[in-house]
């Protein structure tokens, strides 16, 4: 079992900034490819990032490159997602997952196991 806690959402002006944090417990941590996806009011869930077991490796939604940036510190079993030039409808809440899986996944299918989430409201 892998146990996810995302902590970092809040209510920002566009433009603005913010760093999301995922602390996962459980098991190994280096052996888990992490992403974040995020659910707006009346849309499906959507990717914005993954991230590759040793961090070497990242993958990106269009509608975020350039402007977020995921990371992860294995020794800190944590995972982040910085969001720059943060947009009205980058608003939704945000979810870390983590996949078994050796690959970078953007599909909701491919992780394993969710965290509760934490809001982002991007004011315009």
């Amino acid at each position: 079992q892998v146990q996810l806690v995302e902590s970092g959402g809040g209510l920002v002006q566009a433009g603005g900034s913010l760093r999301l944090s995922c602390a996962a417990s459980g098991r190994t941590f280096s052996n888990l490819v992490m992403g974040w996806f995020r659910l707006a009011p009346g849309k499906e869930r959507e990717f914005v990032a993954t991230i590759s077991r040793s961090g070497s490796n990242t993958y990106y939604a269009d509608s975020v490159k350039g402007r977020f940036f995921i990371s992860r510190d294995n020794a800190k079993n944590t995972v982040y997602l910085q969001m720059n030039s943060l947009k009205p409808e980058d608003s939704a809440a945000y979810y870390c997952a983590a996949s078994y899986s050796t690959s970078l996944n953007d599909r909701v299918g491919d992780y394993d196991y969710w965290g509760q989430g934490t809001q982002v409201t991007v004011s315009s």
